[in-house]
Formats: C-alpha cells, sequence, structure tokens
C-alpha cells in the first residue's frame, strides 16, 4: 500500500469529463430559450406573461419533484438506463415545445423536459467511477462545466434564434439529449459495481436531520431565491434591452462581452474568498451586489448603457453566488450527510425556478418590469438579512477514506485516531461500507499520516 496520493486515473478523468459532458448538453438545452422566449412568446395563442414565466420556470418544477425518485431508481435498475430514459424524455419535451404553437404546448413540452430528471443518477454514476479520495475533483469537474454551459446558453440562445427561431433552439435540444445517449453508452466508462455513495446520494432518514440545521436551511433558501430571481429577472430583460433600441437578434452580441467581463471580475473574488479565507464577506457582498444590479435596471429601464452595465454586475454576482453556495453547503454540511444536504440544496434551487417563472410572470403582468424588478429586490433584501445572520463556515472539505472492513467496537477507538491526525477536524465512520467520512482543513490536513489508515487508494 503506498501513502502517496496519486492524481486522477485516466478512467476518472474520462468519466468526469464525459459525465460532465452530459449534464452540460442539458443545462445548454434547458436555459438557451431564457435570454429570447419572452420575445418570442408573444406571437403564441394565448400567451399572458403569467403563462410565459409559467413556461419558463416549470421545468424546475417536474426536475425538483422527480430527481431524487429517479436517483432512488438508478440504485435499483443501474445508472446508464435510468440516465438514458432521461434523456430520451427530455428529448421528447424538446419536440414537443418546438412543434407547440400555443403557449399551453410549450408549457408541456418543459414540463416533460425537467421530468427527464437525471442530476442525482449522473452524481451517483460519477460517484461510482472514482475513487474515494478524488470525488470532490470529479464533482468539482462537472459543477465547472455546468457554468460554462449557462454561459453559452445565454450567448448562444439569442444566435441560434437569429439563425433557426425557437423552434430551432428546442429541435436543436432534442439533438443534442441524443448526443448525450451516444456519449453515455460510447464514452463513459462501465462501473464494476453499483453502490451506494453518502457523500453524492440521498439518504432519506437523514433528511429530517437537514432541515433541522438552521444553517443549511439558510443556503437553501438562498439558492431557492437566487434562481427564482434568475428566472423571474429574464421575463423582463429581454423586452427591456427591446424597449430600449436593441433589436433582439442582437441581443447575443450584448451577453458574449458581458459574460466574459462577470467572470473576469469574479475570479478575484473567488480567490479571496477560498484562498484567503473571507467567505462570508465576498458571499453577503455579492448578495448586496445582485441586488444593486437590479435597483440600477430599476431606476434606468430605458438606457441600454445601464442595463448593460447592470447585467455586467448582476451575472459577476450570479456566476459568484452559484459557486460560492455549494461550496458553503460542503463545508457546513455533516461528513457523512453532505449527499443529502446536496440532493436538498438541489431540490430548492431547481423549485426556485419554477416560483421564480410564476411569480415573475404575475409580476410582470400586474405591473411590468418595475413590479417584477420590485418583487427580485424584495427577496434579495429578505436574503442579505439571511445570509449576514449566518455562521461564518469552518475552513474545512469532505474527505472520504477507505478504511476498509471494521468492527462496530472498533469504531470509537478509530474515529479518535483519526481526529488526533493535525488537519481532520471531524469524523464518522459506517463500519458496513468500510469507509470513513471526514471534515479536514486541506492546509493543515497531515495527508501522509491520515493515508496510513487508508486499505486502498488505487481504482
Amino acid at each position: 500500500m503506498s501513502v502517496k496520493q496519486q492524481g486522477l486515473t485516466p478512467l476518472e478523468l474520462k468519466a468526469g469529463s464525459s459525465i460532465a459532458l452530459i449534464y452540460g448538453i442539458r443545462m445548454l438545452g434547458l436555459f438557451m430559450i431564457l435570454p429570447v422566449f419572452s420575445i418570442y412568446a408573444e406571437d403564441l395563442t394565448n400567451t399572458t406573461p403569467l403563462l410565459i414565466g409559467l413556461a419558463l420556470g416549470i421545468y424546475g418544477l417536474t426536475q425538483g419533484l422527480l430527481q431524487i425518485p429517479f436517483g432512488m431508481l438508478s440504485d435499483k435498475i443501474g445508472r446508464k438506463p435510468v440516465i438514458a430514459a432521461g434523456l430520451i424524455i427530455f428529448a421528447i419535451g424538446s419536440v414537443i415545445a418546438a412543434y407547440a404553437d400555443t403557449i399551453y404546448g410549450v408549457i408541456a413540452g418543459r414540463a416533460i423536459q425537467g421530468a427527464g430528471a437525471i442530476a442525482a443518477a449522473l452524481m451517483a454514476l460519477a460517484a461510482d467511477l472514482s475513487r474515494e479520495e478524488h470525488r470532490v475533483k470529479i464533482m468539482g469537474l462537472i459543477g465547472v462545466n455546468i457554468g460554462v454551459a449557462f454561459a453559452v446558453a445565454m450567448v448562444l440562445g439569442p444566435v441560434v434564434n437569429a439563425w433557426a427561431g425557437i423552434k430551432g433552439i428546442f429541435l436543436i435540444t432534442a439533438m443534442l439529449a441524443l448526443v448525450g445517449i451516444v456519449v453515455l453508452f460510447k464514452v463513459v466508462p462501465k462501473a464494476n459495481s453499483l453502490s451506494f455513495h453518502r457523500d453524492a446520494q440521498l439518504v432519506p432518514s437523514a433528511v429530517s436531520s437537514i432541515f433541522k440545521n438552521t444553517q443549511l436551511l439558510r443556503l437553501d433558501a438562498g439558492i431557492f431565491i437566487l434562481h427564482a430571481v434568475l428566472m423571474a429577472a429574464f421575463i423582463a430583460v429581454p423586452l427591456m434591452l427591446q424597449d430600449a433600441g436593441l433589436a433582439s437578434l442582437q441581443h447575443g452580441w450584448l451577453y458574449a462581452p458581458v459574460f466574459l467581463v462577470s467572470i473576469v471580475l469574479m475570479v478575484p473574488f473567488i480567490i479571496l474568498a477560498e484562498a484567503k479565507r473571507r467567505m462570508k464577506p465576498v458571499f453577503v457582498g455579492a448578495i448586496l451586489v445582485l441586488g444593486l444590479s437590479l435597483l440600477m435596471m430599476l431606476l434606468s429601464a430605458q438606457n441600454l448603457v445601464v442595463i448593460a452595465l447592470a447585467l455586467g454586475l448582476f451575472f459577476t454576482a450570479f456566476n459568484l453566488l452559484e459557486a460560492s453556495l455549494p461550496s458553503l453547503v460542503a463545508k457546513i454540511s455533516p461528513a457523512d450527510r453532505k449527499g443529502t444536504a446536496m440532493g436538498v440544496y438541489s431540490s430548492s434551487q431547481f423549485l426556485g425556478a419554477f416560483a421564480g417563472g410564476v411569480l415573475g410572470g404575475w409580476a410582470y403582468g400586474q405591473g411590468g418590469s418595475q413590479l417584477l424588478l420590485g418583487l427580485c429586490i424584495t427577496m434579495i433584501a429578505g436574503w442579505f438579512v439571511l445570509a449576514a445572520s449566518m455562521k461564518s463556515p469552518r475552513y474545512v472539505s469532505t474527505y472520504l477514506l477507505n478504511i476498509g472492513p471494521i468492527e462496530e467496537k472498533d469504531i470509537a477507538r478509530m474515529i479518535s485516531t483519526l481526529v488526533a491526525i493535525r488537519g481532520v477536524a471531524e469524523a464518522s465512520i459506517m463500519a458496513e461500507e468500510g469507509i470513513a467520512y471526514l471534515k479536514v482543513d486541506l492546509k493543515a490536513l497531515d495527508l501522509d499520516s491520515l493515508l496510513t489508515h487508508s486499505k486502498s487508494t488505487d481504482n
């Protein structure tokens, strides 16, 4: 047994990148319509602002309700069959939306898109194909790809719309889902075994403990509000840009530099939050900037330059918060319940998108962009209060150690041994899994001492 921690194996790298690609393909399809749909939908039969919002957000309802059952089904019948079925459902929903000539048809299509809820199954497959000590890297690779897919979707949506219309966006989305199936069976490696992973999957019996943790609930409320605001704001933003003199076919040329600048601006704050351990001030500050960006839009609805500047601030804050929230969940959640905490968090995100679409559509119908933006600012103000009162997080990471078979009577002694190692903050052991779930300070961790207790560091 070697105590030297190795990097990702070729198989792990292939698994992580291919699963990230499937996840990104799906996210790309869901979000390409976001920057253009409220303009296009005005030409559909029976359209109202409320129904536009429902069409944008309803995928979040079906995805939020079904992702956990799909994940549990993948434990029973296998990951790839469930993921393939989800991608087929997603493609069917896309085709239905493409050929719909009423708003109700688009709503049905978007609901079916969300019903292909494969997020939990994809995460479980990634866990099956990675060693415990490297799982965080794999999940990080997937997270980065999700962020890239969102940025590409916001830029590509108006470009594809100018070339092929909304129908083309939905049909391309369906084709991408089929590409995802090919990647799944031709590129994603086959897992040697189907296992349950507490760091990546939800444990039903542990959900109640997550709801009792007020610090985690603050983060769940935060991701709910963040995606509610995103979905609501983009009912109004495309129309505001059009009213300010920017033709809808040119919107992509605005989003491209806005996203590029926002990513450049975000990086120093990510470094400050993580490397310099200033997570809470950066996090709370980003919420404040998010609210201020919407206030700028509210006060200068007809000024294209101000709207562009406001969008730059909005996406800088949004991307920073989107990266910070899961990091905070990982820091705060117990090591053996991280998967459960992330499952509740993900469901909150999807349900927030649904709520934002419905509330945003209603607000726009009642009072236009001013009422809608005012509602978004109010939600952010409430989030700011919640975030400002949260405890500063411990700068610890989840680390899984394969300790091999262990008797119940030896667990307490092993835990005492592990927490005595420099940099280990807490430990829990699941005897039936042979895994120690740890919270560690990576800057202080004595990795060599820790790995002497590992039974296997190779795939």
